[in-house]
């Protein structure tokens, strides 16, 4: 199921590489606990930023998936790759935010702990 909600697109500044083109924002209380629930699988270029989030969790999900751990400034202080379904991360304290994207896209952004994320207006996605 989708909503109307905005999209972000996602760079890691450090390493100038691109971490998602459709970043799509889960920042109530809904879209949050929703998440990535119900989706068969997270295309390319794709993520969800769970805005405030210290730790997720891949109960009833059908896929793997990665994820960035960020604080209130954007900055990496955890990943996590290949997460597979009915799993769960520890709490992170520190942590403002919890981005999920496609398995690989950690290791092929080059995102490690203490790199910077940046997040651009994308557009509106409607569905």
């Amino acid at each position: 199921m989708r909503w109307h909600q905005r999209t972000l697109r996602a760079m890691n500044r450090t390493r100038g590489t691109l971490v998602g083109e459709s970043i799509r924002v889960a920042d109530s209380g809904l879209t949050r606990i929703i998440g990535l629930l119900g989706e068969r699988t997270l295309p390319s270029g794709d993520g969800l930023l769970i805005v405030p989030s210290q730790g997720v969790h891949t109960l009833g999900m059908l896929f793997a998936i990665d994820i960035v751990v960020l604080d209130g400034d954007w900055n990496v202080i955890a990943t996590r790759r290949e997460l597979r379904p009915c799993r769960m991360t520890r709490v992170f304290w520190k942590a403002a935010a919890v981005l999920e994207l496609p398995r690989g896209v950690v290791e092929s952004s080059r995102t490690v702990k203490g790199d910077i994320l940046e997040f651009d207006r994308a557009e509106t996605v409607a569905g």
